[in-house]
C-alpha cells in the first residue's frame, strides 16, 4: 500500500523547482495534490498533468499566498475539490535580493508577507481541515540563510528565520491535534530561483562553474538534488517521523559544517 493512499496535499508554489518534485513525489505515494502557482500557469498544468499520468487527482489553482483574500480562496477551492487537507507544505518564496541598507519597505513586506505571514495563515486554514481527518503534517521549506548571512540576502533570510520561529510555536500549538509540523532548510540546490543572486550570474557570466565549486567544497562531493529534498519531506509526513516536532532538518551535505571552505 502506498504511504499516503487517500490523503490530499496542498504544496503551494508548486509549478516549478523544489515545490514541483514534493508535489510529485507526494503523488507516487499515493496523494491528490492541489498544485498551486502564482505567475506561470504553463509548469503548474504540466506538473497535474504528470501528477494524474500517477494516477492521481490534481487541482491547480492560482494564487499568491502573501494576499490573505486569495490564501482564503486556495484553501477554499482544495476543500471544494478533495473534502479536506492532510499535508501542507509551504514552499512558495519570494524576494527582493539586496544589500540591507538598498532594501524599500515594498520590498519587506512583500517578501515578509508571501514567504512568512503566509505561513501562520495557511496553518490556521489548514488545521481544522487536519483535526477533522484525525491530524495532519505541515511541513515548511527554510534556507541556510535563516541563520548563515548570505549576498543581498537580508530580507529573505529575515522571512525564512521567521518561518523556523514559526515552525516551532506551532509544533508545540498543534502536537496535541496531532498534526506535526517541521522545517527542512536545503543547502544550494540547482533551480531557477538562482538566477535571481547576482552573485551567481555574475560568476557564471565569468565563465566560473559557481555550483561545480560549491560541490567541490562540500564533504559529500555534490549538490542535493530537488528529487532527494522532496523525498525528506515525504519522509517527514509519514508516522516514522511523528517524534520530529518542531525542528528543522538541514539537508547540505555538510556545506554549512565548512562553510568558511566554500565562500
Amino acid at each position: 500500500m502506498q504511504k499516503f493512499s487517500d490523503k490530499v496535499a496542498l504544496v503551494t508554489g508548486s509549478g516549478r523547482g523544489i515545490g514541483r518534485s514534493i508535489a510529485l513525489k507526494l503523488a507516487s505515494e499515493g496523494a491528490d495534490i492541489v498544485v498551486n502557482f502564482f505567475r506561470n500557469r504553463e509548469p503548474a498544468e504540466q506538473t497535474a498533468d504528470e501528477i494524474r499520468a500517477l494516477g492521481r487527482r490534481a487541482l491547480v489553482v492560482k494564487a499568491n499566498v502573501g494576499e490573505l483574500d486569495q490564501l482564503e480562496r486556495l484553501f477554499d477551492a482544495t476543500v471544494e475539490q478533495f473534502g479536506g487537507l492532510d499535508i501542507l507544505v509551504h514552499n512558495a518564496a519570494s524576494g527582493y535580493n539586496r544589500p540591507a541598507m538598498q532594501q524599500k519597505p515594498r520590498g519587506w513586506e512583500w517578501t515578509m508577507n508571501i514567504n512568512a505571514r503566509s505561513l501562520l495563515f495557511e496553518a490556521q486554514h489548514a488545521a481544522p481541515l487536519m483535526r477533522e481527518r484525525g491530524g495532519g503534517t505541515i511541513i515548511a521549506l527554510s534556507s541556510l540563510g535563516s541563520v548563515r548571512v548570505l549576498p543581498d540576502y537580508v530580507v529573505v533570510g529575515a522571512s525564512k528565520a521567521a518561518i523556523e520561529s514559526l515552525v516551532r510555536y506551532l509544533a508545540v500549538e498543534l502536537a496535541p491535534d496531532n498534526i506535526n509540523v517541521n522545517a527542512v532548510a536545503p543547502g544550494v540546490v540547482q533551480t531557477e530561483a538562482l538566477e535571481r543572486f547576482a552573485a551567481y550570474r555574475e560568476a557564471n557570466d565569468g565563465e566560473q562553474d559557481v555550483l561545480a565549486k560549491l560541490a567541490e567544497a562540500t564533504p559529500t562531493g555534490r549538490l542535493a538534488t530537488t528529487e532527494e529534498v522532496a523525498e525528506l519531506v515525504a519522509f517527514l509526513c509519514t508516522p516514522a517521523a511523528k517524534m520530529i516536532c518542531g525542528q528543522t532538518i538541514v539537508m547540505d551535505g555538510g556545506q554549512s559544517l565548512v562553510w568558511g571552505q566554500s565562500g
